[in-house]
């Protein structure tokens, strides 16, 4: 493989980088913002505009997203990095672009280390990490957490609410310069979004989805997703209609010739 937070304290325990808090990383309690339960916390974008979900004068939660005036990712060529991430319990480099020409690419964010639905993410992908391999694509997996945090939660077993050993490389983003570039970062809370990408042998992003904090991911759609991508470039003059799966008819793009895919469900 080509591998060369803001009312509380977020996780005491990896608070610092030095060799005494790696000695015992598990010693204090963890308190996590309330975003965590449920929404993040609103704050200005640079397009001011807001979706509200209040009725009458009842007061609730809102999910508010970032209405960004910036291009959309999809389409265009993934923003390029390099950076510190923990493989097989070692601190190795991982540079997007070496895998430009050889492998697609399952990038996905998640907001910390040491929470709650995160590992159940992290680990999924893990699981079925030689599936994504048989269909000559890698997963990395990125947060703002250090690499020695990252090291401490895969050092940790899966029963305690740790990772155990992963086939995939965790990034660190302690500059949250990777989680901006690809517009996931929550700025007032200094965590990502659950952002996913996927990114083609040629490096350009091809299919993106971000979730609220508290919504897990399916390994299952990123796979099927993943799938009708390479079928279609495979297949040019071809498209995947909706919940299409290797094996299934696909549609031709054309007013006639679509008529036979329409004929035959």
């Amino acid at each position: 493989m080509a591998y060369s937070a803001t009312s509380t304290t977020l996780i005491s325990s990896i608070a610092t980088t030095t060799t005494k808090s790696m000695a015992s990383p598990f010693s204090k309690n963890i308190t996590l913002p309330n975003s965590f339960f449920g929404t993040r916390k609103s704050f200005q974008s640079r397009v001011p505009r807001s979706i509200s979900l209040n009725r009458g004068s009842r007061s609730r939660n809102t999910f508010v997203v970032k209405a960004s005036s910036e291009l959309p990712l999809v389409g265009n060529i993934a923003p390029d990095f390099e950076a510190e991430a923990v493989f097989d319990q070692e601190f190795i480099n991982v540079k997007l672009s070496d895998y430009i020409g050889k492998k697609y690419v399952i990038l996905f964010f998640y907001p910390l280390d040491f929470t709650f639905v995160c590992p159940t993410e992290i680990t999924a992908f893990s699981d079925r990490h030689e599936e994504f391999e048989q269909i000559n694509t890698e997963v990395l997996g990125v947060s703002v957490d250090s690499v020695f945090s990252h090291l401490a939660w895969v050092q940790t077993d899966r029963k305690s609410g740790g990772l155990g050993d992963l086939k995939y490389p965790l990034i660190s983003d302690v500059t949250k310069s990777i989680s901006k570039s690809y517009g996931v970062l929550i700025p007032d809370q200094g965590v990502a979004l659950r952002g996913l990408f996927i990114i083609d042998k040629e490096g350009v992003i091809q299919h993106s989805t971000i979730n609220n904090l508290a919504i897990g991911r399916s390994v299952d759609e990123t796979k099927r997703t993943l799938q009708a991508l390479q079928y279609v470039q495979e297949n040019p003059d071809e498209v995947c209609p909706a919940g299409w799966k290797p094996g299934e008819k696909s549609m031709k793009p054309d007013p006639k010739l679509s008529k036979d895919y329409f004929a035959a469900i």
